[in-house]
C-alpha cells in the first residue's frame, strides 16, 4: 500500500506540472505543442538522471525511485497527449509538423535519457 501511495503523491504532482507547462506554454494560436514536448524531454532527461544514479550507486531506495521514476516522470511526461496532438496536426493536413513533431519528440526523448545517463557518471 505505501508503494501505491508513492506513485499516486509522484504520479499527482508530475501531472499538476505537466498541466502548468501545458497551460504557459501550449501555443493555441499555431497548435504548436510546446509544453507537451518540454515536459516530455524533461521527464525523458530525469529517468535518465534517475535510474542512472540508482544503477550507478544504489543509493536510492525503491521507495525513491517509486516516487521520482514511476511516479513523477510518469505523471509528467504523457504519450497521449503526444499521440492526440500528434492526431490533430494530420487531421488538420499539417503534414510538416507531424513529422516534425513526432520525429522530434521521439529522437531528442531517446537523447535526453541518454543523456541524463551519462551526465550521471559525473555524479
Amino acid at each position: 500500500m505505501k508503494n501505491l501511495a508513492l506513485v499516486f503523491i509522484g504520479g499527482g504532482t508530475g501531472s499538476m506540472a505537466r498541466y502548468l507547462l501545458g497551460k504557459f506554454l501550449n501555443n493555441s494560436t499555431t497548435g504548436i505543442p510546446y509544453g507537451t514536448f518540454l515536459a516530455n524531454i524533461l521527464g525523458s532527461l530525469l529517468i535518465g538522471l534517475i535510474l542512472g544514479y540508482f544503477a550507478k550507486s544504489e543509493n536510492l531506495s525503491q521507495e525513491t525511485t517509486l516516487l521520482l521514476a514511476t511516479g513523477f516522470c510518469g505523471g509528467f511526461t504523457t504519450f497521449s497527449t503526444f499521440a492526440y496532438e500528434s492526431h490533430l496536426f494530420l487531421k488538420s493536413g499539417d503534414f510538416l509538423s507531424f513529422a516534425a513533431y513526432a520525429l522530434a519528440s521521439i529522437v531528442v526523448g531517446f537523447a535526453a535519457v541518454f543523456l541524463g545517463m551519462w551526465l550521471v557518471k559525473f555524479i
